[in-house]
């Protein structure tokens, strides 16, 4: 049986050193991203069993995806696409300290994931998976993405499939209004909803602190559980009217892209594992503190990684 099943974009992500100005740099790193791979990823690093479906064109950098994927333990189903008429999406991140901050551009147009239907994809692993995963990124990637993701958690809810949604707005992609009125569509077919308070605030129209807004979610959208998140101030979880705060984990700040990711990879895994929402969300706050150390977007970590995290933050001597 399948652990987790995953849906989405990934890219191509093209760095240069730091310190260099995209205009200027004459070296890039190139590492493959996309925030339902990078959960996959996560948690098949934490003992999962984890299935990434998508599609790509069938070209070498369709392929250099799914290998550096596989290569993390994810097993991949990809509906390849003619490469003449569709692309690799990618993007480009320049790091720079303050003032300039970080910066981020895509270029995304016309990727193969824009027209994924529900039937190219192998969905064999979905009918006898425990937990499918998708985020609010690909929804707002095309019509035809926001249809095929809708038919995905309406099948998984048919299958008995307990199915996980990250809100992960992108203004880049679509303006809050759109975005807002999409995401709630889809939730009635989504158990488990994670939410920074922030776009809760901004995106869902959501007021009050983090407790207020589970609890106002939960109520209107019969989530099983709901899950704020709230910067440095940590996380909690509404689970069936219990209640259950995180805090975070210090940890020096190499690369933050893909911290969000390695959260839910933290959580799901340590659901999936037979943890209880206490574990699961200290297991998910030290997945992100160590994803902060590591380059690219991915969280390349070990559970004995976790757990020294956890295990010191307790002042176990081991």
């Amino acid at each position: 049986m399948t652990d987790l099943v995953t849906f989405g974009e990934t890219m191509l992500r093209l760095s240069p050193p730091r310190g260099d100005r995209l205009e200027t740099a004459g070296t890039f790193d190139v590492q493959a991203g996309g925030a339902e791979s990078n959960v996959a990823v996560g948690a098949a690093r934490l003992g999962a069993d984890a299935v990434w479906l998508s599609k790509l064109p069938e070209s070498p950098l369709g392929r250099r995806v799914v290998g550096e994927l596989r290569s993390h333990g994810v097993r991949t189903g990809v509906a390849w696409a003619d490469p003449d008429a569709s692309r690799v999406g990618t993007y480009y991140l320049e790091h720079g300290g303050e003032p300039r901050g970080t910066t981020v551009v895509y270029d995304r147009a016309d990727a193969a994931i824009t027209t994924v239907e529900p039937d190219e994809l192998p969905t064999s692993a979905l009918e006898s998976a425990s937990n499918f995963h998708t985020t609010g990124i690909t929804p707002a990637l095309s019509e035809q993405a926001a249809e095929t993701t809708t038919a995905l958690l309406r099948a998984a809810g048919e299958a008995g499939v307990t199915r996980s949604f990250d809100l992960n707005y992108r203004a880049k992609l679509w303006d809050p209004e759109t975005a807002r009125e999409a995401y709630e569509a889809l939730f009635e077919h989504v158990d488990t909803l994670f939410v920074p308070r922030r776009d809760a605030h901004e995106v869902l129209g959501r007021e009050g602190d983090a407790v207020a807004i589970a609890n106002g979610l939960a109520a209107e959208f019969d989530f099983e559980t709901v899950i704020v998140t709230r910067g440095t101030e940590g996380a909690i979880a509404l689970r069936k009217g219990t209640l259950t705060e995180q805090g975070v984990f210090d940890a020096d700040t190499f690369d933050a892209i893909g911290t969000g990711d390695a959260f839910v990879a933290g959580y799901l895994a340590k659901r999936i594992d037979g943890g209880d929402v206490a574990d699961a969300l200290e297991w998910a706050a030290a997945a992100a503190a160590l994803k902060r150390t590591i380059a690219g977007d991915m969280a390349v970590i070990t559970p004995a990684d976790v757990e020294g995290v956890v295990d010191g933050a307790a002042g176990i001597d081991r």
